[in-house]
């Protein structure tokens, strides 16, 4: 049986009624490992820190939209330092396809949609972490042009 691929994809801003799916999305992920859960008592957590990044003039949430389905997501955010002459950098973050969408080139096209918009914004580069088991994130990575550059470092404070 030959699987069928609709290839329109929109890319938006996420509104909060995509909370439902984004939450389902995340939680899905045992190698992310980020205690995410579907549990209803955990919503007004999701919905304080959608209504934070909303309300911020440089971060966006984005999904990928595939139907009425969300199929993908990720953010991104505006970060500017004094270091490279007072230039500014979109970092890209919670990159994330449905499990069951993966391989068809959605990750691809929200990659391609936050440099465009980086380069439209007159970023001086686009950087983004992914966690050191995600081998096979890494390779897709490199595929798209990033390159391995710093070693990152995180401490949990809860």
């Amino acid at each position: 049986m030959e699987k069928i691929v609709e290839t329109s994809l929109l890319i938006r801003e996420a509104r909060e009624d995509d909370l439902p799916e984004l939450i389902a999305m995340f939680a899905a992920d045992d190698l992310g490992g980020h205690g995410d859960t579907n549990d209803p008592a955990a919503l007004s957590g999701y919905a304080r820190a959608f209504a934070a990044v909303a309300a911020s003039p440089d971060q966006t949430l984005y999904v990928a939209e595939r139907g009425s389905e969300v199929v993908g997501t990720f953010q991104t955010m505006i970060t500017t330092s004094l270091t490279a002459r007072g230039s500014s950098s979109m970092i890209i973050e919670a990159v994330q396809t449905r499990g069951d969408m993966r391989g068809q080139g959605i990750g691809a096209r929200m990659m391609e949609f936050a440099i465009a918009e980086a380069k439209g914004r007159g970023m001086r580069m686009v950087q983004l972490t992914s966690n050191a088991k995600r081998k096979d994130a890494h390779r897709f990575y490199e595929r798209l042009g990033f390159k391995p550059s710093h070693l990152g470092f995180k401490m949990a404070l809860k």
